[in-house]
């Protein structure tokens, strides 16, 4: 009987491939479409930019662990951006969720 190992790797390589072409970077100025505040361990959000340098199959949704370090002063400047209809961008951290979306680690804000 012939192993599956082969198998099951070429799956698992197929499924996790997207982490490996990801990286880091700004994305351009947009404004924010839509916040998301979840039960879950995240916030995500909305933005439909042009370049996400990340390479996450999601492009225009990006989002930030509740217990990251400067994640509520991230979150705040999102609702700012949605209330004042501000531009903002953020720098991707290159990192996929199951989801596809993007994490963050900053956000630029311009008027």
């Amino acid at each position: 009987m012939k192993s599956k190992a082969p198998i099951i790797l070429i799956i698992i390589a197929t499924l996790f491939s997207h982490l490996a072409i990801a990286s880091a970077g700004w994305t351009d100025y947009v404004t924010v479409v839509e916040l998301i505040p979840t039960s879950r361990h995240y916030y995500k959000f909305r933005l439909p930019v042009k370049k996400n340098p990340s390479g996450c199959k999601e492009k225009n949704w990006f989002y930030q662990n509740y217990g990251s370090r400067g994640s509520d002063k991230m979150f705040d400047t999102l609702l700012e951006g949605i209330k004042s209809g501000l531009r903002l961008r953020v720098y991707v951290t290159g990192i996929c969720n199951i989801d596809g979306y993007s994490e963050i680690s900053s956000i630029g804000i311009i008027p």
